[in-house]
């Protein structure tokens, strides 16, 4: 049997239980990694987890995640090196978007989008980082087209991914000389649960935007790279820039 290119390598997805995150743990496990999967749905990554290792013949660890909690994002790291040995991607995939208009926008709101996309991308961030050095490993980070455009529907949303966007491509250049190579995937809408009132599933008809899929696959393209590095990979609906 040819080696994969992921062979004997593992992996943390946060944001697992669907969408993006569900498609990217069954990319990264055709390619061979072991994956630990992150989110708060423990009985849907426990599903994931069951058909990824009898489809692919990896091994997976289900673990209930709170990316907005320190302690546990530090358990997260513990226990899928006790599992796998090493620690050679992780996937910040875990992402939310609430509201829109800033009048109208609780503080509530406000503080969970901060919360899970800016705190729970720099809590795991900074636990990976350590044991990426040590692999050199890969970082990737789901970003946004509205972490590059003005976002006039969703000023704090964008502002979460513009910051993703400039915290990652710094920390690339932080720690390049060591081996890791850190990543951005910049998608528009993605056809998955994700959204506020109406999710992207239900305004989207199939092929009228990116499927989750698409975003996998930039994401298993990216973290299969040993030598160098994918700064940013840019999916967008092909019409995206019409109106502009």
């Amino acid at each position: 049997m040819a080696a994969k290119p992921l062979d004997g390598k593992s992996a943390i997805v946060t944001g697992a239980s669907s969408g993006i995150g569900s498609e990217t743990v069954r990319a990264l496990a055709r390619d061979g990694a072991n994956v630990a999967l992150a989110a708060r749905r423990e009985d849907r990554l426990e599903e994931i987890a069951d058909e990824v290792e009898h489809d692919h013949g990896v091994e997976t660890l289900a673990v209930p995640t709170d990316v907005t909690d320190e302690g546990v994002v530090g358990e997260l790291l513990t226990e899928t090196v006790e599992a796998f040995g090493e620690l050679d991607v992780l996937v910040n995939n875990a992402g939310l978007a609430r509201g829109g208009d800033v009048a109208k926008l609780s503080t509530e709101e406000y503080r969970a989008m901060m919360d899970v996309n800016v705190d729970g991308t720099f809590l795991a961030t900074r636990a990976a980082l350590p044991l990426l050095e040590e692999s050199e490993g890969n970082l990737v980070c789901i970003g946004s087209f509205a972490g590059q455009y003005p976002r006039p529907s969703n000023p704090v949303y964008a502002a979460t991914k513009w910051w993703v966007r400039g915290f990652a491509l710094s920390v690339a250049a932080a720690v390049g000389e060591e081996g890791v190579a850190v990543s951005v995937i910049n998608p528009s809408e993605v056809r998955t649960e994700f959204g506020d009132d109406e999710s992207f599933n239900e305004r989207f008809a199939e092929g009228e935007v990116t499927e989750p899929v698409e975003i996998a696959e930039a994401v298993a393209f990216a973290a299969r790279q040993e030598n160098s590095t994918v700064s940013e990979l840019d999916l967008y609906r092909r019409d995206k820039f019409s109106g502009f």
